[in-house]
């Protein structure tokens, strides 16, 4: 359980952490350059890998659904959103998906959804709101569930491939999709130095190893649980922008991330509190499986 919550709360903080690295890439065509950080992405996990498992036919749907969905779908439809609305709005609308994923998961509890709501509520007040026109609204929701999709997704296919399966397999994925349709659309460009710095480090750091250690946490805490995490991404961001001098710390950004650490808390008590006394919890999975491997076979570990 402890191990769950520490991958999924360092997959949050890297991602959120990451945003000031994304905005190098502003101008670069958005199709081609995301094919080629998971191509690289991709790379890296097949050395971690070594054994990379074949999907099934019933494996390509949802990996297709990731794809589509939770990787080039999401970080378009981001960067469309903050044309039509202030980032402070996305990330609030954003906020949201740690409640869908408490109320879709298929083991519900009541603490996860409860929690789910405080990090909601945190993540509004650390944003500061903002306003949207045209557009703005409907682009952010979609991001919304772009980011709730990137991990339904992925959990029932999860015990199958095993959590480097599926990161490597979305990444292949993407990295083909994205340069097949980033030739008609936006066209090839030779990064800068920039560029190039930012396209390794979002594709080593946010996209091998955060995706890995998500999905692992999604694995061991179900979707439900893992999904309040989520809410740690906009704390990463506020600590790194106060870091590099780009923002200060306020009284309410303070107020915001210490609700968010309090829904957090909220959600993850209960199930901590059960692992420790050795009860059933639909979240874990037992010591000796191999997720790496995707030879888990206990279902109710990751349906959410």
């Amino acid at each position: 359980m402890k191990l769950g919550v520490a991958a999924g709360a360092t997959a949050a903080m890297i991602v959120g952490a990451s945003v000031p690295v994304t905005g190098m890439l502003e101008g670069y065509p958005v199709l081609t350059g995301q094919a080629m950080r998971y191509l690289l992405g991709a790379a890296v996990l097949l050395l971690v890998a070594r054994r990379l498992p074949m999907p099934s036919w019933r494996d390509i749907p949802p990996l297709l659904g990731v794809v589509a969905s939770g990787m080039l779908g999401f970080n378009a439809l981001l960067i469309a959103a903050q044309q039509y609305a202030e980032p402070g709005f996305v990330a609030a609308v954003m906020g949201a998906s740690p409640i869908a994923l408490a109320l879709l998961a298929r083991n519900r509890s009541l603490a996860a959804v409860v929690g789910a709501v405080v990090v909601a509520a945190g993540v509004v007040v650390l944003s500061g709101g903002g306003a949207w026109h045209g557009p703005g609204l409907v682009l952010a929701l979609l991001t919304m569930v772009g980011e709730v999709c990137f991990t339904l997704f992925a959990v029932g296919v999860v015990r199958r491939l095993g959590v480097l399966g599926v990161a490597t397999w979305t990444c292949l994925l993407a990295a083909v999709i994205g340069g097949v349709l980033g030739t008609f659309v936006g066209g090839w460009q030779v990064p800068d130095a920039r560029q190039t710095f930012a396209l390794v480090t979002l594709a080593v750091l946010v996209t091998a190893l955060a995706f890995g250690l998500w999905y692992f946490a999604v694995n061991r805490l179900g979707s439900g649980r893992a999904g309040v995490l989520i809410g740690l991404m906009p704390v990463s961001g506020l600590v790194t922008s106060v870091a590099l001098g780009a923002q200060e710390l306020t009284l309410v950004s303070v107020v915001g991330a210490t609700t968010v650490a309090l829904g957090c808390g909220i959600a993850l008590w209960q199930g901590t509190q059960k692992a420790t006394h050795h009860t059933h919890d639909a979240g874990r999975v037992p010591p000796k499986s191999t997720i790496a491997s995707g030879s888990d076979s206990q279902p109710e570990a990751v349906v959410p």
